[in-house]
């Protein structure tokens, strides 16, 4: 069976092969913009649900003849700050006023997931959902925070900070499932694969026998 993350993340890459999986990386070309643009008044969970579902879809569509049994897992994080739900900052600035809203404070990280499964080049099981974690932040000093922010890691990821690099400095702990924070939460993955009739076991590369 082949196991196809779509998704350029380093940090879901790296969960899922310290789990035994070794997925082919196929990155989709959803604009998430319109993705989002196409939603009527979405909760949280509603939209970081349809964003992994497009991204899942659009990589269907592009290797479904690439192998007889595929499965197929797209997902997105967003982070939920006094009721303001925010991705990837992008500038400098941003993450600054990010760090300076949410320091001290706690965020519910959301990851959305959708696992598609095909046989043959056809679609023949899908599955989606969203785990929600809770995380609690600590208060850098302005020099750590500059520090941070001229590494240039917190402009590249849901809300600005990460759990398992220079950002796990910052975080004094969370309440729910650390993988989701990192980017795809084994458990829901479990769950969905499942769900489309696939044992996790199955995908297991030969170091985790």
């Amino acid at each position: 069976m082949r196991f196809v993350l779509a998704s350029a993340s380093p940090a879901r890459r790296a969960v899922l092969r310290a789990a035994g999986v070794e997925p082919d990386v196929v990155v989709s070309g959803v604009d998430e913009e319109a993705v989002t643009a196409s939603l009527s008044d979405p909760t949280p969970s509603e939209l970081v649900t349809a964003l992994a579902r497009a991204k899942a879809e659009d990589v269907a569509g592009r290797v479904g003849g690439d192998a007889a049994d595929t499965v197929i897992v797209g997902c997105d994080s967003m982070l939920s700050i006094g009721g303001e739900l925010v991705g990837k900052p992008g500038t400098v600035e941003t993450a600054r006023a990010r760090w300076r809203g949410m320091a001290g404070g706690t965020g519910d990280l959301l990851t959305g997931h959708a696992v598609v499964r095909l046989r043959n080049g056809d679609v023949v099981a899908r599955a989606e959902g969203t785990r929600t974690t809770t995380v609690r932040f600590s208060t850098p000093s302005a020099e750590e925070l500059d520090a941070y922010l001229a590494t240039g890691e917190p402009l590249a990821v849901a809300g600005a900070f990460t759990l398992d690099g220079l950002g796990g400095w910052f975080v004094e702990g969370i309440d729910g499932d650390p993988s989701s924070v990192i980017g795809i939460s084994l458990p829901l993955t479990r769950q969905l694969l499942a769900e489309v009739g696939v044992s996790v076991t199955r995908l297991w590369g030969e170091r985790a026998r």
